[in-house]
């Protein structure tokens, strides 16, 4: 009789980390951690991390990672050389068998598609959008990170509200519309008044903005027309990606394009509707043969697909 594969997926983005531990055909266990991406922690706490994780799923699941026969770790940032080292030397420490490192975009779009055609828009603490096309070529745009890109992303969206909030007391004067939204922000971060805000705002290294995403959504949903606003330019911006993406696919003749696929993942598609519906209805637009799944895609699965398959 053969002995059956044992695989190991794992789904390493910007604030946490998850596994899985699974054969053929079931999941043995599962354990998650805090984030091991390099640009948010120290090597050496990453790697205790993953060492302590790795450690809690062989024991659940009753196995050794030394019978492990292929690892699929979707890594945020392993574009970057020092990333992808440190992945590779870690992971041949812990764990036995082939190693398919990529990135934690793609396995979401493997979760999506397995392998197929698609498009994957991507909003959470950053944002982008990934597409696999004919002949299995992966495109993108946007995951220029906080500073240079990332519309439509929590951190955007928190981020955009703060310099709304605050052009919006500025205009008052003027006859503007008030918001409570400065109010919010302010009691979220447990601050007293717009100076503490406003150098709290400014600090290096800055604050959580991508924290603030749900605050803007609680703003909108009780009639704040200036957190709505946010809400609907995120979704539009998340729109453009998967637009750009999509032109980059037809290799910018779109004219006689078929309907094409697009799955979302990330907090703030999957939990903020507003951005989600506004997402869908600029796509209408922009990409009218674009059709949205209704559910968010889950990147470990697509890593569990990806470590099964090669």
């Amino acid at each position: 009789m053969l002995a059956m594969g044992l695989f190991l997926a794992m789904d390493a983005g910007g604030t946490k980390t998850q596994c899985v531990l699974a054969d053929e055909t079931r999941v043995l266990a599962r354990a998650a951690t805090g984030t091991v991406k390099l640009m948010r922690v120290a090597e050496q706490e990453a790697t205790a991390r993953l060492r302590a994780m790795l450690a809690e799923v062989s024991d659940a699941a009753g196995v050794r990672l030394s019978k492990v026969t292929r690892t699929c770790f979707g890594l945020a940032g392993l574009s970057g050389p020092a990333v992808r080292k440190w992945a590779n030397q870690v992971m041949a420490g812990f764990v036995s068998g082939e190693l398919i490192l990529c990135g934690d975009e793609e396995i979401a779009l493997d979760a999506a598609f397995a392998g197929g055609q698609g498009i994957l828009a991507i909003a959470g603490t950053g944002a982008n959008a990934i597409g696999r096309g004919p002949g299995g070529k992966l495109v993108g745009a946007g995951g220029w990170g906080p500073v240079l890109g990332d519309e439509g992303s929590g951190y955007w969206i928190g981020l955009e509200a703060v310099r709304a909030g605050l052009r919006a007391e500025d205009r008052i004067v003027l006859g503007g519309e008030p918001t409570g939204l400065l109010r919010e922000i302010e009691r979220h971060w447990g601050l007293g008044s717009i100076g503490e805000l406003v150098a709290k705002g400014n600090e290096r290294p800055g604050p959580d903005f991508a924290a603030l995403a749900p605050v803007v959504a609680r703003c909108a949903e009780e009639g704040d027309g200036l957190a709505a606003e946010i809400l609907r330019c995120a979704g539009e911006e998340l729109a453009e990606l998967v637009a750009l993406v999509f032109c980059k696919m037809c290799a910018g003749d779109v004219s006689g394009a078929d309907e094409i696929g697009v799955a979302f993942t990330g907090s703030v598609l999957e939990h903020i509707g507003a951005v989600r519906a506004a997402m869908i209805a600029r796509l209408a637009v922009a990409v009218p043969g674009a059709r949205v799944g209704k559910a968010a895609a889950d990147p470990l699965e697509g890593a569990l697909w990806r470590a099964r398959h090669g």
